[in-house]
């Protein structure tokens, strides 16, 4: 769904667009969509934000094509109108997976692993509890389905409970059943709060520049960290098979490379950087700043191009080192690398039009 929004530039993948989102969306139930599909087999329903996605995918269609009827479609005997206030409705009342909205401040509790920071086995990132770009999600949904009382309450716990003591928190951890108030608040550095920015889910211009400021020390050209080469208080330990894997208090790792389980795994979301997120610091540069420091965020996104110029040509790859001189890794060509890029950059073009 990531890749659908950055497709919808061209007019030529817009049908397709169309078709994946009736296909996935048929496989909806009690709120849960399939993390992945093989063949017929939707068993794999771990996230909590592909659900969301597929919301923010529809409205974006609508947005770009202007068709509103995309919505009474047919997908499988509901319409597609029906399958998104389904989720809705489900996360507000609770899935059959463990996802959730905590009535007092209408965040959504998200189980372990459930995010696209994902890596299990050993357990890299789990951040259970209320992770700040699941909530962001949250708020950008309910706002297209017009629960705008909700996505209020939502946008201000989102304000009052991640930026503590001049830090801005990725996550508020917990067990479930835990209120997002009495959740802790972690102090790690992180792409994903610029979700927070992109998708409006915060709006006070004051913790918009707090946000760009912060992450700003997670750029590198072309791409940004996942986390922060800077100690924290709230530890971070990995183990596998009863090895501890990194240092708790101090979790980056900056080279992406070595055995799977021990190495690479423990890296992937602490310090590995990612193509996929870079746009949106563009992007929310942009939103705060307005058309003066478009041609800035213009000029940083187009980085990128030292990663067009290497591995696989025209291509943009899915992660690399956090340390310089930053080598790439992962797969070469990754599409939502790609497709986020030129959702960005389109959207900064149409302002010099």
């Amino acid at each position: 769904f990531i890749v659908l929004r950055g497709l919808l530039n061209f007019p030529e993948f817009q049908q397709k667009v169309a078709d994946i989102i009736r296909r996935f969306a048929a496989f909806e139930k009690n709120g849960t969509i399939p993390n992945m599909i093989c063949g017929e087999n939707d068993s794999n329903r771990d996230t909590s934000d592909a659900p969301l996605y597929l919301i923010i995918a529809v409205r974006d269609y609508i947005a770009e094509t202007g068709n509103m009827k995309f919505l009474e479609t047919d997908c499988g005997g509901r319409t597609l109108h029906d399958i998104l206030c389904s989720i809705a409705k489900n996360y507000k009342q609770g899935t059959p997976n463990g996802i959730y909205m905590d009535k007092e401040s209408c965040l959504i509790f998200s189980p372990s692993h459930f995010s696209w920071m994902d890596t299990n086995y050993p357990a890299g990132t789990p951040r259970e509890g209320y992770p700040v770009e699941i909530q962001a999600l949250w708020f950008a949904a309910l706002e297209f389905l017009g629960e705008h009382d909700t996505a209020r309450k939502v946008q201000e716990s989102i304000e009052k409970l991640y930026f503590i003591n001049n830090t801005v928190s990725d996550c508020l951890h917990c067990k479930s059943g835990t209120s997002a108030k009495l959740a802790i608040p972690d102090d790690h550095l992180r792409c994903n709060i610029l979700t927070a920015v992109t998708f409006g889910a915060v709006r006070t211009r004051e913790k918009q520049l707090k946000i760009i400021q912060e992450t700003e020390k997670l750029l590198i050209p072309g791409a940004v960290r996942t986390l922060d080469d800077s100690d924290v208080v709230y530890a971070l330990p990995i183990y596998h098979d009863g090895n501890l894997l990194n240092a708790p208090t101090h979790p980056y790792q900056g080279k992406y490379c070595g055995p799977e389980d021990t190495e690479r795994k423990a890296a992937y979301h602490n310090g590995t950087v990612w193509c996929w997120p870079f746009p949106a610091y563009c992007e929310a540069l942009f939103i705060a700043g307005g058309s003066s420091v478009r041609k800035r965020a213009l000029t940083l996104l187009m980085s990128v191009v030292k990663y067009f110029e290497y591995g696989a040509a025209g291509q943009l790859p899915e992660v690399a080192d956090g340390d310089a001189p930053h080598t790439p890794g992962g797969c070469p060509a990754q599409a939502w690398s790609l497709s986020e890029f030129y959702r960005v950059y389109g959207l900064l073009k149409i302002q010099n039009s």
